[in-house]
């Protein structure tokens, strides 16, 4: 299996490549590990709750917490870890982390739609989304680090242009962090 984390983070075309980690109805967080190139169990999420979308991450990307940047792929199909989909940035939900005690980070969630896909032809803009579907999302992230040490604060909705200029950043600094 090829390193996941070192996929073009587009494709030649101008969608982006997003990894699934997490597929849509999992109550248990995977993540993708290089070293044995496999999925490994994260974390276990809360009693009764599952992933509303597919969790992934965009390869040859570096965020400010040192990791690729997190994406939440809205869409109605079955996928499974490991799976590469090619997808279009709607926007992003701009968030700080920090542990107690600490510096917070900023740690933004992309909003993605697959390629072709009946979202990708409904959904352009998060922003647009209807409200009470971004409260549900972020609280949906909230409860996600419930029983972590760790506190989110959000800073904001912002479109696909906001995304775009996140991604090429992250890219950025991954080519830099490889030396």
């Amino acid at each position: 299996m090829a390193n996941l984390l070192k996929l073009p983070a587009q494709s030649k075309k101008g969608a982006i490549h997003v990894v699934v980690e997490t597929p849509r109805g999992s109550a248990a967080k995977l993540e993708y590990d290089p070293e044995p190139q496999a999925f490994t169990l994260s974390k276990s999420l809360i009693l009764g709750l599952t992933y509303p979308y597919d969790w992934g991450f965009i390869p040859s990307t570096q965020g400010e917490d040192g990791d690729p940047l997190d994406v939440l792929v809205l869409h109605d199909a079955a996928t499974a870890p490991g799976l590469v989909l090619k997808c279009k940035v709607i926007g992003v939900l701009e968030v700080l982390q920090r542990k107690k005690g600490e510096k917070g980070i900023r740690n933004d969630r992309l909003l993605a739609v697959p390629r072709d896909s009946h979202r990708e032809q409904a959904d352009h803009n998060a922003i647009d989304l209807p409200k009470p579907i971004r409260k549900e999302i972020e609280k949906f992230f909230v409860a996600t680090d419930e029983l972590e040490d760790k506190e989110l604060e959000f800073l904001g909705w912002k479109g696909p242009k906001a995304g775009a200029r996140l991604i090429a950043k992250a890219a950025k600094a991954f080519l830099g962090a490889q030396g």
